[in-house]
């Protein structure tokens, strides 16, 4: 199993996970341009993408999708709502898009596509889980709070990339405004570095070996501080996982293979 982080910020966000021989996209908010010079780097083409899986249609998500799919025709699958307002936003791909209905999932070149519900300023937000015969990975960024349904859909990944958006300190004491702050630290905002925190040990201790830290603000935040919070955080429940975090813009690559005990 392979996870790819292309970008993951504010200014977008895109990932590929390659799982046998399933190579599923998760969101596309890079231009076409530099998907391609990314893909290249992995010895892929858009043409070989099975299908991209839209977790929310904010821009950060969806810049790039209009152009992969009139490119490179593409199929594009999303929980039903957002769906629906991609179809509405963009008609003119319209004939590539395809939902999934709530609670429901979807079998692509081997694997299967499970959604989940996230928390965030958006009806219909959702996180996914991706399960085949080697392994589970889950993607799970864009939330202001980890519900019981985050944490039973995320149980027993392999791996995972979270959202570690903020330092509450920081954002508090920076630039951004009041309004801004209240729905960043709201219940349909993004996780702060303590919550996720939380979410790591939950996933270590239900299996996950390798975890990836994302969405981090680059105003609010920093790597080595998401990074410092997390990694205590594991020290402290006795839980050993390979640590990374995705740079704003990637390619982070990640081989995700299930390690056997000694």
């Amino acid at each position: 199993m392979h996870i790819s982080v292309f970008a993951s910020g504010s200014a977008g966000n895109c990932a590929l996970a390659r799982i046998g021989s399933a190579k599923i996209l998760v969101d596309d908010g890079i231009s076409l341009r530099r998907l391609k010079g990314f893909m290249a780097q992995e010895g892929l083409a858009p043409g070989d993408i099975d299908a991209v899986f839209i977790t929310h249609e904010h821009r950060d998500h969806i810049s790039g999708l209009p152009m992969l799919v009139k490119y490179h025709g593409v199929r594009v699958l999303a929980n039903r709502p957002v769906a629906s307002r991609l179809d509405g936003m963009m008609p003119e791909a319209g004939d590539y898009i395809e939902a999934v209905q709530p609670g429901g999932s979807v079998e692509i070149a081997g694997v299967t596509l499970t959604p989940f519900p996230t928390m965030h300023d958006t009806p219909g937000s959702t996180g996914l889980r991706i399960d085949s015969a080697e392994g589970s990975l889950g993607f799970c960024t864009d939330l202001g709070v980890v519900t019981d349904e985050v944490l039973s859909a995320l149980a027993g990944v392999n791996a995972a990339l979270i959202e570690a958006n903020h330092d509450v300190d920081m954002l508090c004491d920076g630039p951004y405004p009041a309004v801004l702050k209240r729905r960043i630290l709201s219940a349909r905002g993004h996780l702060s570095n303590e919550d996720c925190a939380s979410l790591a040990v939950h996933l270590a201790q239900s299996g996950a070996e390798t975890l990836i830290l994302g969405h981090i603000s680059r105003e609010n935040n920093t790597p080595g501080r998401a990074l410092d919070v997390v990694g205590a955080a594991l020290e402290r429940a006795g839980a050993s996982v390979e640590l990374l975090a995705a740079p704003p813009l990637g390619p982070l690559s990640v081989e995700a293979d299930i390690r056997c005990p000694a």
